[in-house]
């Protein structure tokens, strides 16, 4: 009962809700001391807080404008670094394609110098192959013309049996010429009993050819002679002439090597 009692001596406040119309009826609206006191502090908190606002503004303003500026500020310097960064990287790509531009450049040209390199080599390369084979034709020319295989006079001759194969007798017309057979150098001159002298010509490949007559020489000893230089000249005391042909110091058939040149 106590407890009842207590309850009933809570004291609500009643809001009464009505209108100007004839047939209008009041509305009653109860509410609770915790509810209103609630109310209360909170439009007390929201005017103090609106209070705390009109009394702060300038200084809100103030901050905002500061914070603002500030990220201005800062917005500015990091579009300006941008900018800069930008201008940089611009010029190091400009730099970086001119560089490029002049290795290509360098390129380009160290290929075309290795193409002309290549050409001047190829020709090079050809001249020296002809020279070479000039030259081997050259040695096989002078080689042949050290060959003893032409015939030892100028204008026409008999011949008589060769003497054991070691020696070919002719026997001249006046005016003819005994000529050296290949080129060579005279390495002997001496007396010879049976024709009077006898003439040593090496060819420098195992080749020797002797002169043999009565005539007059005309090389001396050390002359260097080619193929038709003359070393006797026929008159009517010494149509007689004796051919002789070494090859490695052995006697062979002058006949051979006439036949050889045809």
């Amino acid at each position: 009962m106590e407890r009842r009692k207590h309850k009933q001596n809570k004291k609500n406040h009643v809001i009464i809700v009505t209108s100007d119309a004839v047939d209008a009826k009041a509305k009653q609206i109860r509410i609770r001391p915790w509810l209103l006191q609630t109310i209360i502090i909170a439009g007390c908190v929201l005017a103090g807080a609106v209070l705390g606002y009109f009394i702060n503004e300038g200084r809100i303003h103030a901050f905002v404008n500061r914070k603002a500026d500030a990220q201005e500020t800062v917005i500015g310097r990091l579009e300006e670094e941008n900018a800069s960064l930008a201008e940089q990287i611009d010029s190091e790509r400009k730099q970086a394609e001119e560089e490029k531009q002049a290795l290509l450049d360098q390129v380009r040209q160290m290929e075309t110098q290795i193409e002309n390199l290549n050409s001047n080599i190829a020709a090079l390369s050809d001249t020296v192959n002809q020279k070479t084979q000039h030259e081997e034709t050259l040695m096989a020319v002078l080689e042949n013309q050290k060959i003893p295989s032409e015939y030892p006079l100028t204008g026409s001759a008999s011949i008589d049996n060769s003497t054991n194969g070691e020696i070919c007798v002719f026997n001249a017309s006046l005016g003819a010429t005994v000529i050296a057979t290949a080129g060579g150098v005279v390495t002997a001159i001496n007396d010879d009993s049976e024709y009077g002298h006898n003439v040593w010509v090496d060819h420098g490949n195992g080749y020797v050819t002797i002169y043999r007559n009565q005539g007059d020489v005309i090389v001396k000893l050390g002359d260097e002679v080619a193929h038709g230089t003359t070393i006797f000249v026929i008159g009517s005391k010494n149509t007689k002439f004796g051919y002789q042909i070494m090859k490695d110091d052995v006697y062979i058939d002058p006949m051979d090597m006439l036949s050889i040149s045809g």
